[in-house]
């Protein structure tokens, strides 16, 4: 089949099997790609992430939900952490969303994070661009529980949602630094436990010490998502800050931002793939390794003299 056409066309089964195309980097998805990139740039996609047991799952089923009602079509992109043992991912949050599966205006792809860091796949950016240009209205991506540090969804999302939950323990820890920084909205989810307001509180002194003013300063929204509380709520929220990224000229910065950091990303990987052809299939490179051992040279003299031979 033309996977291209058939998933313009409205066809599950391509665009399915485009996302596989692209994920295990058969031959024909950069044809794919091609094809589907001057349709894509009209979805709006919704990153949600927070600590491991936030509820995330939920809440993204909640929300999708919430758009179904409203007519829209949503696509969902769950990832999961993979084994650094078997290759495999449980991609248990599907299970979750079970019954969304039935919803022909819904399409949930679950993707193995590979050994990628930031709490998203290497694919998801592609995956996004075909759910977009298959038509759907929202797009959201729901990482692997992240820790400070793995903030990646900020170069896929144009709204990221952080999800905190009260009674972890030192709450502050899942909020400082990097992830701080990335929520457009955060949500204290199974906010009917004890110290919702104590954790309340705590963002909002923490984006109180942000030195970065800003026009849209993040809401707090509270949700109880296994009940469906607050969702609605989130969900105009979202809606309030799309119109805040389209009225302030936001949304065009972020993703001209975004197209730059991934024609960089494209750029290395394949400067990198031919790098590693020319040079680590010789015997040469076996030898310069081994004088690196030996330390009869530097590795950073032998790297800028393998760059110059291969690039120039």
């Amino acid at each position: 089949m033309d996977i291209a056409k058939e998933l313009l066309a409205g066809s599950r089964l391509a665009l399915a099997r485009a996302i596989t195309a692209v994920e295990n980097e058969y031959d024909n998805a950069v044809a794919i790609m091609q094809e589907l990139y001057p349709h894509t740039g009209r979805a709006h996609v919704i990153g949600i992430t927070g600590p491991p047991g936030a509820g995330k799952s939920t809440l993204t089923d909640k929300l999708a939900k919430e758009y179904r009602r409203q007519g829209k079509t949503v696509g969902i992109i769950a990832v999961d952490p993979t084994s650094p043992f078997s290759g495999g991912a449980i991609l248990g949050d599907r299970i979750r969303m079970n019954d969304l599966t039935l919803d022909e205006g819904v399409f949930i792809r679950s993707m193995g994070t590979r050994g990628s860091l930031g709490g998203l796949s290497r694919k998801t950016a592609e995956a996004v661009k075909i759910m977009d240009a298959s038509g759907k209205d929202i797009i959201f991506i729901e990482t692997v529980g992240v820790g400070q540090s793995e903030v990646d969804i900020i170069k896929a999302a144009d709204t990221t949602i952080v999800v905190l939950v009260p009674g972890l323990g030192d709450d502050i820890q899942a909020i400082k630094a990097g992830i701080l920084e990335i929520g457009d909205v955060f949500a204290i989810n199974k906010a009917d436990r004890d110290g919702a307001d104590k954790l309340n509180i705590e963002i909002s002194m923490m984006l109180d010490l942000n030195p970065i003013q800003v026009a849209w300063r993040p809401p707090i929204k509270r949700t109880v998502a296994s009940q469906n509380e607050g969702v609605t709520e989130l969900t105009q929220t979202i809606e309030d800050h799309i119109a805040y990224l389209k009225e302030s000229g936001e949304l065009t910065n972020r993703r001209t931002k975004r197209t730059k950091n991934e024609l960089i990303a494209m750029v290395d990987e394949q400067i990198g793939r031919y790098v590693m052809q020319k040079v680590t299939t010789t015997g040469e490179f076996d030898r310069l390794v081994e004088s690196v051992h030996n330390r009869d040279k530097d590795p950073y003299s032998v790297v800028n003299s393998i760059l110059a031979t291969v690039l120039r």
